[in-house]
């Protein structure tokens, strides 16, 4: 388990510097992946689903994002965009394409639809992140 995070760690940095994020950034945007794909391991051991894993791994990132974007004073893109690289379910397109081109259709609709719902679940967290994030700036105006 370990060593997957760490490989998180890594996989993330080096999307960090292949999107052109600020060198002194690289670290945290690693971080951001790492404890995503923790909370990604941890809720798969005990989900059967694996879009509900997905789904709160991008809470984690998108809520670490906010965190760290407040506390370094950047943008919240900087950390969630390389963040979410571990979770993209490029794996399921994938499959998507091999079975269109096997023409097997039935599992090749099975991995889109999977595919599609991940890719849902993801942009949901996101949403409602920054939804709870303004609310929480908000109030502490008020």
């Amino acid at each position: 388990m370990i060593i997957k995070i760490l490989a998180a760690y890594v996989t993330t940095m080096c999307f960090a510097i292949y999107i052109n994020v600020s060198k002194k950034e690289i670290v945290f945007s690693g971080l951001t992946g790492c404890i995503g794909w923790l909370v990604y391991i941890i809720s798969s051991t005990y989900l059967d689903e694996i879009i509900y894993s997905n789904f709160f791994a991008a809470i984690a990132i998108s809520t670490t994002a906010h965190i760290l974007a407040k506390i370094r004073k950047n943008p919240v893109t900087i950390y969630q965009i390389a963040g979410m690289f571990p979770i993209v379910p490029g794996a399921g397109m994938y499959k998507t394409l091999y079975y269109i081109v096997n023409e097997d259709y039935s599992l090749s609709m099975k991995y889109l639809f999977e595919t599609l719902q991940i890719a849902g679940g993801i942009a949901a967290a996101i949403v409602l992140v920054a939804t709870f994030n303004n609310l929480l700036q908000k109030k502490q105006l008020a």
